[in-house]
């Protein structure tokens, strides 16, 4: 897409979702605490993992956008878990699935893969972690939501410019990554 078709919103959108990276990743860390072993925690235990996989979609040290997947997939993992379970709706777990439509208007046809990228990750790993090891195993469980907890308060806000190119190499990179 060319530079006149981006959304001027998501200049101040983005920003803000990375300034809120890490308390929107220790609130869901609380909300997993607390979760059941069901298709809602699921989703959000993969959207926690996802922020220490090393090779996420977009490498964390790419200048303006390297976090900005993970508050992408944060915030589907939330929209998967709401529709799984009517008792998450609410609190940040809701905010940040509430953001997942402004996600799919940002990528338009891309979004369907990356819905299908995050629904993935169920069977992922991250430092050898799946997602099923951190449900079954309750030493692991607290162990995870311990450094989901210390990621959340060292994670220092990555810098974003209020350039229309941002997002367009955003959707680039995504494209490129989000494969079938």
């Amino acid at each position: 897409m060319s530079d006149a078709a981006i959304d001027p919103r998501y200049l101040e959108m983005f920003p803000q979702w990375l300034r809120s990276l890490g308390e929107d990743a220790a609130a869901v860390g609380d909300a997993v605490a607390v979760g059941a072993d069901d298709d809602a925690t699921r989703s959000l235990v993969s959207g926690l993992n996802y922020i220490f996989k090393s090779l996420d979609l977009i490498p964390d040290g790419i200048d303006d956008i390297g976090f900005l997947d993970d508050a992408f997939v944060l915030r589907l993992a939330c929209a998967h878990a709401v529709v799984a379970r009517a008792d998450v709706k609410q609190g940040a777990v809701q905010r940040l699935s509430d953001d997942a439509r402004a996600i799919a208007d940002f990528l338009g046809p891309d979004y369907a893969r990356l819905e299908t990228y995050v629904r993935g990750l169920r069977k992922g790993a991250a430092r050898g972690r799946t997602v099923e090891d951190i449900l079954t195993d309750a030493g692991l469980r607290v162990e995870f939501l311990q450094e989901v907890k210390a990621w959340a308060q060292g994670y220092q806000v990555p810098s974003f410019t209020r350039d229309p190119k941002t997002l367009v190499k955003m959707r680039a990179f995504l494209s490129a990554k989000l494969v079938g």
